[in-house]
């Protein structure tokens, strides 16, 4: 019995990753949709701003667009399937041996890196209701844009994250010396893959740096996104493929948000 369970293992460690990177298309599929490959002739027409109204059904459009990626593979889409597939492969092989060997197993430093992920991704849920209270008050579009866009972002992540958590059951590396199981029905909610964390940073984080361009804006904010991920591994609460997983999904649902939802354009570029 102890062999048959190990082979199931060694086997389901592949499968995994054969379900994790299909959905990896879907910015590229929607990329294509929503990003012209070459620069408008004219300047961009005036449209009506973003509204709170329009975020449920747009919502609902993200979520059937994220979750049926799958079906819009393509074969130039191995160019980018392939690299994530094999440092996912990589990550989740390597799992165990980081969380025993590299990562730190002292609870004060362990509790302090949770701690600093704490706060670390705090600004990143508040932005939407700071940035759109901002916008309210100053009659100003783009923060108001912005918020409501940061806050579409979050709420697919959140969605999408359970949905994979309820799929996957990953044991967390608190748990039998942390071997990284996946498919153990008892984590139920409290599945470690993919981070939450690590999803909702980066999918505010994409909206932000997207909205406001810039090289020291994009790294100021992206730094305190893969500070949150990184905090996630220190403290033991996830694995170097959790954060990696919730890390590139979020990016990829923050910035397929904005390419397909945000109208405001500066009137000075003009």
């Amino acid at each position: 019995m102890l062999n048959i369970s190990r082979k199931f293992r060694f086997l389901c460690r592949p499968c995994v990753t054969v379900l994790v990177v299909p959905f990896l298309t879907f910015c590229i599929s929607t990329r294509a949709q929503t990003w012209p490959s070459a620069p408008l002739p004219e300047a961009p027409k005036p449209q009506p701003p973003v509204t709170l109204k329009e975020m449920p059904l747009n919502i609902l459009k993200d979520q059937g667009a994220i979750w049926s990626s799958p079906v819009r593979i393509r074969d130039k889409d191995l160019r980018y399937l392939v690299p994530l597939g094999l440092g996912v492969t990589l990550a989740i092989a390597t799992d165990h041996q980081a969380m025993t060997e590299v990562v730190s197993q002292n609870p004060s430093f362990n509790n302090t890196a949770t701690n600093a992920s704490n706060v670390l991704v705090a600004p990143f849920v508040a932005a939407p209701v700071v940035m759109y209270a901002a916008g309210h008050f100053v009659d100003n579009d783009h923060a108001r844009e912005t918020g409501i866009l940061s806050g579409e972002a979050l709420l697919d992540a959140a969605v999408v994250e359970q949905g994979m958590k309820l799929i996957f059951w990953r044991e967390r590396p608190g748990v039998d010396d942390s071997k990284g199981k996946f498919f153990q029905t008892d984590v139920g909610w409290d599945s470690s893959f993919p981070s939450n964390h690590s999803m909702l940073a980066w999918s505010s984080a994409a909206v932000l740096a997207d909205e406001y361009p810039g090289r020291w804006k994009a790294l100021g904010i992206y730094g305190a996104a893969t500070g949150v991920s990184l905090a996630r591994v220190l403290g033991q609460q996830h694995f170097p493929s959790d954060v990696l997983v919730g890390s590139a999904f979020g990016w990829m649902i923050g910035h397929y948000v904005y390419k397909k939802h945000h109208r405001w354009h500066n009137p000075m570029s003009r």
